[in-house]
């Protein structure tokens, strides 16, 4: 069974930086690095949307209100996505979830638990 863990969330100041890991668990290196990563988040009240996303190829994509301050990364050796974030504003205040697309016969969709991020004004 794949599981993804989250970690990295905390309070920080607006104009702050923060990164969140993602490891990945149950899964070989060879399938991971295949599969399709993201990070979501959900704010409170508000429905999930997507922030950012790197393909297998390390295509990555990004939400128009995180662009220039927020980077996807992968570590395929290590089976980590990261999410670098800088500039942050209170807007970003959510909790975040990993999410893997694993093509193994079909597309398996899996979440991560979740991670809080605030953001003081």
């Amino acid at each position: 069974q794949v599981q993804l863990v989250e970690s990295g969330g905390d309070l920080v100041q607006a104009g702050g930086s923060l990164r969140l890991s993602c490891a990945a668990s149950g899964i070989s290196r060879s399938i991971f690095s295949i599969s399709a990563l993201g990070w979501y988040r959900q704010a409170p009240g508000k429905q999930r949307e997507l922030v950012a996303q790197i393909t297998s190829f390390g295509t990555t994509d990004y939400t128009d209100s995180v662009k220039g301050r927020f980077t996807i990364t992968r570590d395929n050796a290590k089976n980590t996505v990261n999410l670098q974030r800088k500039s942050l504003k209170p807007g970003d205040k959510a909790d975040y979830y990993c999410n893997a697309r694993v093509p193994t016969g079909e597309i398996r969709v899996y979440w991560g638990q979740g991670t809080q991020v605030t953001v003081s004004s």
